[in-house]
């Protein structure tokens, strides 16, 4: 049965990768239609935790801001499957970072940078595009799939242009390994927290949110500086990368400053527009 879903995965991607971008984006408004009328996908959670943060939004903003987020799940959804064909011209064309000179000065000194961001936008292409437009060393954190076959060709593609993908599980492990050898972590640090009693916990979008505290637990251990990376659409399939210095010396700050500097950063620009976050996600499932 596992066999049988990988081979109509491969077969899937394949069509998708198949289809020029203007008719990609039309199967993507066919896609949202039908997770929002026909499945009604999640839409009890992303209606909960879109009142729950934005208690003024009227109905009609309400709607649109839901409208919205269905199409930029199903246009990530297929950019994702996407990705596994496209060129590295095609990839770069149209995922760049603004102003990687940001990390540059902290390379060249031998320091390694971790690099923060969210589930906002098109986080998909985010460990293919890095490598072609720099000459940094990077590092991404993943969930391996549990079907090897399917986990083996996701992390081979998503890798191809030179990222390197750890999983999350081996973290600790990997920052370890790679000590003294300057790198630039990808980290996005947006997921609900399975450990609530190690969590950091935020003001964040008018609710107490519980953060991951991986991202702030390895920058204060090997005193990394951290970067946060806003990722934004600047038209239909194109996204642009804006970097942030949050800590610059995470010796020196108090505990938890790193992630309420974080969260800050996240909900200003989930504030741009809420619609490209991933509300679907149960992220507020626990309280303290």
């Amino acid at each position: 049965m596992k066999l049988t879903g990988f081979i109509f995965f491969r077969l899937f991607s394949g069509f998708i990768g198949l289809l020029p971008f203007p008719v990609l984006y039309s199967f993507s408004f066919f896609l949202s239609f039908i997770l929002k009328r026909v499945i009604k996908y999640r839409k009890r959670i992303i209606l909960q935790n879109l009142t729950g943060c934005f208690p003024r939004m009227d109905e009609r903003a309400l709607n649109d801001t839901m409208g919205r987020f269905y199409l930029n799940l199903t246009d990530v959804m297929l950019e994702g499957l996407k990705a596994f064909t496209m060129s590295g011209r095609q990839v770069l064309a149209r995922y760049r970072i603004r102003n990687a000179e940001v990390i540059k000065p902290y390379v060249d000194a031998g320091r390694s940078v971790i690099c923060v961001t969210g589930h906002y936008g098109n986080w998909e292409w985010g460990a293919l595009s890095p490598p072609l437009q720099t000459r940094f060393r990077f590092i991404a954190f993943y969930k391996p799939l549990k079907y090897k076959r399917f986990d083996s060709y996701a992390r081979n593609n998503r890798s191809r242009f030179g990222t390197y993908l750890a999983p999350i599980r081996e973290t600790t492990k990997t920052f370890e390994e790679n000590r003294g050898n300057p790198a630039v972590y990808l980290m996005a640090a947006d997921q609900n927290p399975s450990n609530r009693e190690m969590a950091y916990w935020v003001d964040f979008l008018n609710r107490e949110t519980a953060f991951l505290h991986g991202p702030e637990k390895h920058a204060r251990i090997n005193n990394y500086p951290v970067v946060f990376a806003a990722i934004r659409r600047t038209a239909r399939g194109y996204y642009e990368l804006e970097l942030s210095v949050l800590a610059d010396d995470p010796s020196v700050l108090p505990e938890g400053e790193i992630t309420t500097r974080y969260a800050a950063s996240m909900e200003k620009l989930i504030r741009e527009d809420p619609a490209n976050w991933l509300w679907s996600h149960n992220r507020w499932k626990y309280s303290r």
